[in-house]
């Protein structure tokens, strides 16, 4: 990916989308040609020249200090993500390619990993990659994400974007694709040389108009926790609360936990899914991934 490119508009969309008001300056002037603040308040705003931020906007970003970004991010009123995302678009700015590419994985997950996994038995658990790729779960979390787990390889984008089932499998699809696209962008800038996700991306903004109208929005997002709602085509209706851990061992690897409110129907719901996974045929584990009985 163009670092240069991403910079520049990442920075011009964020500039875009806060007025005058919000930031507390005076509206100079009836007729303005931008939507959002111009380049001269931002650098106001920063305090920097006008011609620094200029060239920031223009994605050169090498050599801008920690205080500048600082003080950038709270002119454009940036969250903790898009904070983050400016200071890895910074650190990549005049990095060689060669220097920022990642060993390769091989697809698989340590066998302790696995064994973690499976000794959760009471809450769907899944591991995946920095390229979106589902490497393992436990039996709970291949039964809840089985239509994801029965693709040959289960991605979540491209399971998202690609399969029509996602739009029944997640009822609240527009959001979930807006949080998922947000979330790549954050791992493209940390990562703008991965030939696997830069590959991805360039599949699915080729074979989906939702996901390139949503990658050209440039938004980032930390996908931690928050509330998931699934329609499963064996349980119905799901509604529970994930908590994402990325694992310090192993880069790029984060693992998921699904659980429901105690009493509720969505509780119900996972302990028949629980049932239905202990006797049926749930999809398995990716090739090549080990399994320890789960």
């Amino acid at each position: 990916m163009d670092n240069r490119s991403e910079a520049r508009e990442f920075l011009s969309t964020r500039r875009a989308r806060i007025t005058p008001d919000e930031a507390g300056l005076p509206a100079y002037g009836g007729n303005r040609r931008v939507t959002g603040l111009r380049r001269e308040e931002v650098a106001l705003l920063a305090g920097v020249s006008v011609d620094y931020y200029t060239r920031l906007e223009r994605g050169d970003l090498s050599g801008a200090s920690d205080s500048v970004l600082e003080a950038l991010a709270r002119a454009l009123r940036l969250d903790d993500a898009e904070t983050a995302h400016l200071f890895d678009l910074a650190r990549a700015a005049g990095v060689s390619p060669g220097a920022k590419r990642r060993p390769k994985r091989a697809g698989t997950v340590r066998p302790s990993i696995q064994r973690l996994l499976d000794a959760i038995t009471e809450a769907p658990a899944i591991i995946r990659d920095n390229h979106f790729d589902y490497l393992a779960a436990n039996r709970l979390g291949r039964a809840l994400y089985s239509p994801v787990f029965s693709e040959p390889a289960p991605n979540s984008a491209r399971f998202a974007f690609l399969n029509p089932a996602a739009r029944e499998f997640y009822p609240d699809w527009d959001r979930v694709t807006q949080e998922l696209v947000a979330t790549m962008r954050g791992e493209a800038g940390r990562n703008p040389y991965d030939k696997r996700l830069t590959d991805l991306v360039g599949e699915l903004s080729t074979r989906s108009d939702r996901f390139r109208t949503l990658w050209a929005a440039h938004n980032v997002r930390y996908h931690r926790t928050g509330v998931k709602r699934l329609h499963h085509p064996i349980v119905g209706d799901l509604e529970l609360v994930y908590e994402a851990f990325e694992l310090p061992a192993d880069a790029g690897l984060s693992l998921s936990t699904y659980t429901a409110e105690p009493g509720s129907a969505s509780e119900d719901a996972l302990k028949v899914l629980a049932s239905w996974a202990a006797t049926a045929d749930v999809p398995a584990p990716m090739p090549g991934a080990p399994t320890t009985g789960g």
